[in-house]
């Protein structure tokens, strides 16, 4: 007996140690998704409508809803492990779909077709509710440090998954910032948005060689087409310089930024 206790105490101390540090929240995750499922399995919903409708006849026409925008985020977080632990922690109240980290590793932390949390109060174009058509993509940043290349490789073999299993349009490729500029600057401004633009994730400017902009053009009105809320103009020009120009805290608007606004603009027209 003597001889099978520090074998036993060893098989426990390895379980232990090869048990997921997430074990426990991966099955909170089983155990939610399974209340969903449920929620879907009922028919009719007992909460829908029941006072004016009168019968529920099954449709047999209908699919999953699908993303259609992917908005990247930096984690202004110190380390990957720190952000799943926020991730996981329920009171934060925050999550997204992935995480990538400086070696270029990525966490899947939510089934695409959910809506995460990661957004916010946020706006592009008429869309005022981005997490319900959004997969969010965070990736390991204190929001200072350039981006390492591993990451960025990594970001744009996902982005390319992405993109053909839920055709998702190019320009709908967009920064946090860019959806709430008044309260948000991720990714940071040295996010490499043209290499992402250069492989078909986002719009970017043309060259402006040569361009006269007309002297009626609306920068204001061109930038709430490309997709902004416009109520704090300067909110929206620091975010545009910081994306298209790399410029940080600039909230006006060069005679050279009009030229890039412009450019860019007309691709959305």
């Amino acid at each position: 007996m003597k001889a099978i206790l520090p074998v036993l105490l060893l098989a426990v101390l390895f379980y232990n140690c090869s048990r997921s540090p997430y074990a426990a929240t991966n099955k909170d995750y089983k155990r939610q998704a399974k209340q969903l499922a449920n929620t879907l399995k009922r028919t009719p919903p007992k909460d829908s409508l029941s006072q004016i409708v009168s019968t529920w006849v099954g449709t047999t026409n209908f699919n999953m809803r699908k993303p259609n925008f992917v908005i990247i985020h930096h984690t202004a977080q110190n380390s990957c492990d720190q952000t799943l632990k926020t991730f996981t922690t329920p009171r934060t109240s925050v999550s997204a779909h992935y995480v990538i980290c400086k070696d270029g590793s990525v966490h899947h932390m939510l089934n695409d077709y959910l809506r995460a949390w990661h957004g916010g109060i946020g706006k592009w174009g008429n869309n005022t509710d981005i997490n319900s058509s959004s997969i969010g993509i965070e990736i390991d940043n204190n929001g200072v440090d350039t981006f390492a290349t591993a990451q960025i490789n990594t970001l744009l073999q996902l982005l390319a998954n992405l993109k053909k299993a839920y055709a998702i349009p190019a320009p709908n490729f967009i920064g946090h910032a860019d959806i709430a500029p008044t309260r948000k600057n991720d990714p940071n401004v040295t996010f490499p948005w043209k290499k992402l633009a250069d492989e078909g994730f986002g719009l970017w400017w043309s060259d402006t060689t040569g361009i006269a902009v007309p002297q009626n053009f609306n920068h204001l009105q061109a930038l709430r087409i490309i997709g902004y809320d416009v109520k704090d103009s300067s909110a929206v020009i620091q975010t545009f310089n910081r994306k298209f120009l790399q410029q940080q805290g600039s909230g006006i608007l060069t005679d050279e930024g009009r030229k890039l606004l412009y450019t860019l603009y007309r691709k959305y027209e």
